[in-house]
């Protein structure tokens, strides 16, 4: 009974690793395509060797070991694949440890002989370094729509959509009508009075204009850069409907027909919440690293030349 028992068992064991050996060629099969795989392996087998193969270093000091990490030899790696390359040979690994050694090496002597001090590119890269570290201070990322309704009401004008106008205008020149294009406008403006901005005859009364037309839905910004400042602001400044002028601009005299006009206004809270969520976030990083850079101000004396009496 005791045999028949322990015959049983030891046939249930062969047969789960029947099993096991029926499964493992196929997960193998699949590993050994994977070419991150290979990868790794490269990498791993190319650090053992150089670290069993380099040479002794009993007269290297600690701060003349130059060691290099699995995790060093990943990124090199990874850096090769960015670039759209199939995994790197063992001879091309080879050659990316050996730049990464080179530049280390460099950067030590460099350092060395001094050549970081006084150096401004130097400088401005360590305090950009700084910048990013400061910037990388955890920030709260998911604020709730209470703290976002609360700040939006201190900050809405953050958030002011500009004035906007439609219009069609009429061009006066004055390379073509000299010192009376003025007038010529005014006199025009008398026989458009009571007529639509489409009217046919309209046209016939100015004079060609480079651009268009017709603008629409243009801002006092948009239109400062086409006509400048004091254009856009009379622009900005008249009642639809109805053919006014003369208006000068950098090119001339025109009359204004305003079809439309959209007022300044802020936008509500439920139209722009993602705008207004990254701008808190923006605001609180914002304000995160002004504190930071005071606390480390604040352990710095400057020490200012004096003034001269001269």
């Amino acid at each position: 009974m005791a045999d028949r028992s322990a015959a049983e068992t030891a046939g249930q064991r062969d047969t789960v690793a029947d099993a096991t050996l029926t499964v493992q060629p196929s997960t193998l099969r699949r590993l050994v395509r994977e070419p991150l795989l290979h990868f790794l392996l490269i990498g791993l087998a190319l650090f053992v060797v150089y670290d069993n193969l380099r040479p002794a270093a009993e007269n290297k000091s600690e701060t003349n070991r130059i060691v290099l990490t699995p995790g060093d030899f990943e990124q090199l790696a990874v850096t090769w694949l960015a670039q759209g390359r199939a995994p790197p040979t063992p001879a091309q690994m080879q050659s990316l440890v050996e730049l990464k050694i080179r530049e280390e090496v460099l950067y030590r002597e460099a350092l060395a002989l001094g050549l970081d001090k006084g150096d401004t590119i130097v400088k401005r890269r360590l305090a950009q370094k700084m910048e990013f570290l400061i910037e990388g201070g955890s920030i709260d990322s998911d604020p709730s729509a209470d703290t976002l309704r609360a700040w939006f009401q201190e900050n809405g004008q953050r958030f002011l959509l500009p004035a906007r106008v439609s219009f069609r205008h009429l061009y006066f020149s004055p390379d073509r009508r000299g010192e009376n294009s003025r007038e010529a406008a005014a006199r025009a403006l008398e026989q458009l009075a009571g007529k639509p901005g489409d009217w046919k005859e309209a046209e016939s009364l100015g004079d060609p204009f480079m651009d268009r037309d017709y603008y629409g839905d243009r801002s006092a910004a948009d239109l400062g850069k086409l006509f400048g400042l004091n254009f856009a602001q009379a622009v900005a400044s008249l009642k639809p409907g109805a053919w006014q002028g003369p208006v000068e601009s950098g090119y001339g005299w025109h009359l204004i027909f305003v079809e439309a006009s959209t007022p300044a206004r802020v936008p509500s809270f439920e139209e722009i919440e993602p705008d207004i969520k990254a701008e808190w976030i923006d605001d609180q990083r914002t304000q995160a690293k002004r504190k930071v850079y005071e606390t480390m101000r604040a352990r710095y004396e400057v020490v200012l030349p004096e003034k001269s009496g001269n």
